[in-house]
């Protein structure tokens, strides 16, 4: 019995130590799960803040690298000009104030290249450097930056008429056109640092520049020579490039020059530089479009603005139109379906809004803007022109009517027209199409020469596809 009672009572003992583990045991876990919840927390929190942290690091850019960024330029002009003084400067009893006068010439020298959206990029001592075609893209870069030189000579030329001061300053103006890399290091202020091999030749042939000249490199005058009086002067050699051939700028051709003083340019070269200029505005409109245009308008894209502008050249040139009457025909055919990007409906008012708002930027006049809104409005449907100039353009805003494209073009359209409910079936919208093109007139005895065969050759077509469909 002892024994037997011996084996209860130490079982008992284990039972108990065993309950005793069993409850730290038990402890122990919760004490670990507690642990191990404050553990997980721990690491989501990290992980939370590594992941700020790379995203912080991969947006980070230091201060000055965030205001850098390099534009590259496939064609700029670099102007680097030097103020001389002659060699009697010395003996002038009014050499200071002559020292002095050097700052209101750099000023009104300033205030040219200013007026020309020409930008300086630097001044060292009496010389300055300064570039065209940037920051915006400008076709007409190499004119623009000539006009300014030859307006700064004779600024010099004319600023001291005073026997003493006469010749004591002298300008050297070097000029070439290529490619450079900008570097603008802070888009605020647009502080550029131009690089590039276009850079160095500029400040060559500024070597080979003398007293009151403006010479310029082979690159350039290709570029300018149907504007000014240029003639040939010499030759350097460029690395694995030969020589490269320099020429003496001597003023502004008769024809292009007010007065035919070879100085300040007249209403034809304006008109020929809006011409150059044309294609930076075609570019940026025709950007402007393929972004912002609905992609449902099938017919009103950018292939229907750029048919509508090759074909008013052509059948302006056909009608014998004036360079300017040009320049408003193809800059109205660029703008007459933009107000798309707004409103169907109406959409050639809507155009005109933007034409008066971006054409200022291009040097239009305000008369020329306002001929260039009426002529967007003549487009408006049924065409109802009053002029020879409305006319042209009411004649190739319809010219598919006469081309041997005209189904599918007529088919972009109906679809286009569909997705706004304005027609049905295709039935109907072929049915629609013979009314309209039996109706139709061209305006100019080009585009009849051009186009009346072929759109009667178009009705039967037509009519053929209408029984088609109904089979």
């Amino acid at each position: 019995m002892r024994t037997k009672k011996r084996k209860i009572t130490s079982l008992l003992k284990y039972v108990a130590d065993l309950l005793r583990l069993i409850n730290s045991l038990k402890d122990e876990n919760e004490e670990l799960t507690r642990k191990n919840e404050k553990l997980q927390q721990d690491i989501a929190r990290h992980k939370t803040y590594v992941q700020a942290e790379k995203l912080e690091m991969k947006d980070f850019k230091p201060t000055a690298e965030k205001e850098r960024s390099l534009i590259r330029y496939k064609t700029a002009t670099i102007l680097y000009a030097e103020i001389r003084g002659s060699q009697n400067f010395t003996d002038n009893p009014d050499n200071i104030a002559l020292v002095d006068s050097l700052d209101e010439i750099l000023i009104k020298l300033q205030e040219v290249i200013a007026r020309y959206n020409i930008k300086k990029i630097k001044t060292v001592g009496d010389s300055f450097i300064c570039i065209g075609g940037i920051p915006k893209k400008n076709l007409a870069n190499p004119v623009h930056v000539l006009l300014a030189a030859i307006e700064m000579q004779y600024l010099i030329k004319d600023l001291y008429r005073s026997d003493q001061n006469r010749d004591i300053w002298k300008l050297r103006i070097a000029v070439h056109t290529g490619t450079i890399t900008a570097d603008i290091r802070n888009t605020k202020s647009q502080h550029y640092d131009v690089k590039g091999t276009t850079v160095d030749l500029a400040a060559r042939i500024r070597h080979v520049c003398q007293d009151n000249q403006i010479i310029i490199s082979g690159n350039t005058y290709e570029l300018v020579k149907d504007f000014f009086r240029c003639d040939y002067c010499n030759k350097i050699p460029v690395k694995y490039q030969g020589f490269m051939q320099l020429f003496s700028v001597n003023g502004i051709k008769t024809e292009f020059s007010l007065k035919g003083k070879g100085i300040i340019p007249n209403k034809s070269m304006s008109i020929r530089i809006g011409l150059m200029q044309f294609m930076d505005l075609q570019e940026l409109i025709l950007d402007k479009m393929e972004k912002e245009l609905p992609p449902d308008l099938y017919y009103h894209n950018v292939k229907h603005t750029v048919d509508v502008v090759t074909q008013v050249e052509l059948i302006g040139l056909g009608e014998n139109v004036s360079d300017e009457e040009l320049l408003l025909l193809k800059t109205a055919a660029l703008f007459h379906d933009i107000g798309h990007v707004i409103s169907y409906d109406n959409h050639e008012y809507f155009s005109t809004l933007i034409a008066r708002e971006m054409l200022w930027e291009f040097n239009y006049t305000q008369a020329q803007t306002e001929k260039v809104c009426e002529l967007i409005m003549a487009t408006k449907l049924p065409p109802k022109p009053s002029n020879k100039l409305e006319a042209i353009i009411c004649d190739a805003d319809l010219d598919y009517l006469g081309r041997s494209d005209m189904i599918p073009v007529s088919n972009s359209l109906y679809f286009e027209m569909k997705e706004r409910r304005i027609v049905d079936s295709l039935n109907d919208w072929n049915a629609m199409q013979i009314k309209f093109i039996s109706g139709h007139q061209y305006f100019t005895e080009t585009a009849r020469n051009l186009r009346d065969v072929n759109k009667q050759m178009q009705i039967e077509r037509i009519k053929n596809l209408i029984v088609e469909n109904a089979e």
